[in-house]
């Protein structure tokens, strides 16, 4: 074991040596847009907190009572004894927001994207997904036995060409799996487009909404809301961490017989513990307040909006888009350098930001990823600006 563990410190050490190394910073409060860390207080730009329900006092409340009423965990997988009826209740309630006839918990979205594809796709079947599809995406891929094809992102013409050597090649199955909003990029995927090619090709469609679920769209409902394909998108995945809530959790949303086959087969479903009965209660609350309710929608556009404007005005290189997603450029050689540094100053400002490089985002592409909630003011957004202002100046 000493020779690996040189072997390994010399890799980390290489890491460290090419500025890469994460650190992971501690916050001493809940999370919010306003945060304590062990550096002293600061304003919160890298959470995915994007409706501020993250310490929602209506959310907080109704986790509490699930503690008196439903217990602390479940000790159990679904399939034996670790559905409660809210478990259901909860499963009911995403179907009915996205769209479809029914949908099933998993302990996170990473377990579900990493349960369905094996489920859904054997060695006579094939799966076509984009370049830049989240990790969890691509390792689900991998666990299943189907043929697999990739487009470039965004590439319509690419995407033809990989459904055309999928349907060559005599798939029984095509699933076309995308990303509705790019985590790296805060770009939408153009998904009417995509299901015309899908529809004329015979295949499937596939949306991973994690960053779109509950805040993308008009009644916030996702990107194929957004792009007006809601009953035109077959599967939906997506989490219970991230605008609902921000606690823990993941869902497939589907027709009643991949959700049903999915309880059958989905092996992270059937070999992991069921999701806290306090998450489940505070999720359901945090569907309802999304659902209910315009007006945080409508100041994450805001917040957007205001501090793309004011970023350009400075003169930073952004990546165009209107998610709430911002990525912040510093592209060439020496890129992740820099981001690492300017994020470090911002921090010392009170603004809290994460610099994003290589493996997160290819070489020669780091970014700060800079995330607007509704619970930013538009004080904050303009503190935010004024950090990276100074934090460049100090860098250089």
């Amino acid at each position: 074991m000493y020779a690996v563990r040189d072997q390994l410190r010399a890799e980390l050490d290489q890491i460290e040596a090419d500025g890469l190394t994460k650190r992971e910073r501690l916050i001493t409060t809940p999370q919010s847009s306003h945060i304590g860390t062990t550096g002293g207080e600061a304003l919160n730009f890298c959470a995915n907190n994007y409706l501020g329900l993250a310490d929602h006092p209506d959310i907080v409340a109704a986790a509490h009572a699930a503690l008196d009423d439903w217990g602390f965990g479940m000790a159990s997988v679904r399939f034996i004894c670790g559905t409660q009826t809210q478990h259901r209740d909860l499963e009911t309630a995403i179907a009915d927001f996205v769209g479809t006839q029914d949908s099933i918990l998993f302990p996170s979205c990473f377990d579900a994207n990493g349960g369905i594809f094996e489920v859904l796709l054997g060695p006579q079947d094939a799966v076509i997904s984009d370049e830049l599809n989240h990790a969890s995406i691509i390792d689900g891929v991998r666990l299943c036995k189907a043929q697999r094809f990739r487009y470039k992102n965004r590439d319509m013409d690419d995407l033809r060409a990989q459904l055309e050597a999928a349907r060559d090649a005599g798939a029984r199955r095509t699933l076309v799996v995308t990303d509705g909003a790019f985590s790296m990029d805060g770009y939408l995927a153009p998904l009417a487009e995509i299901c015309d090619l899908a529809e004329e090709f015979g295949a499937m469609v596939m949306v991973d909404d994690s960053h779109a679920t509950g805040f993308v769209g008009e009644g916030g409902r996702g990107s194929h809301e957004a792009c007006g394909v809601m009953d035109r998108v077959d599967i939906v995945t997506g989490t219970l961490g991230k605008a609902l809530g921000g606690g823990s959790g993941g869902f497939v949303a589907a027709p009643t017989e991949v959700v049903e086959l999915l309880k059958q087969r989905a092996r992270p479903y059937l070999f992991s513990n069921a999701v806290a009965p306090s998450v489940v209660a505070g999720s359901l609350k945090a569907l309802q307040i999304a659902r209910d309710s315009d007006e945080p929608r409508r100041v994450l556009r805001r917040n957007a909006e205001l501090f793309r404007s004011l970023m350009t005005e400075a003169g930073f290189e952004l990546l165009p888009g209107e998610h709430p997603i911002v990525p912040v450029m510093f592209p060439g050689e020496d890129g992740a350098r820099t981001a690492s540094q300017v994020a470090d100053a911002m921090l010392a400002r009170g603004v809290y930001v994460i610099a994003f490089s290589y493996p997160v985002v290819p070489k020669g592409r780091a970014r700060i990823r800079v995330q607007l909630s509704a619970a930013h003011s538009e004080q904050d957004v303009r503190t935010c600006v004024e950090a990276f202002v100074a934090a460049r100046d100090e860098v250089g």
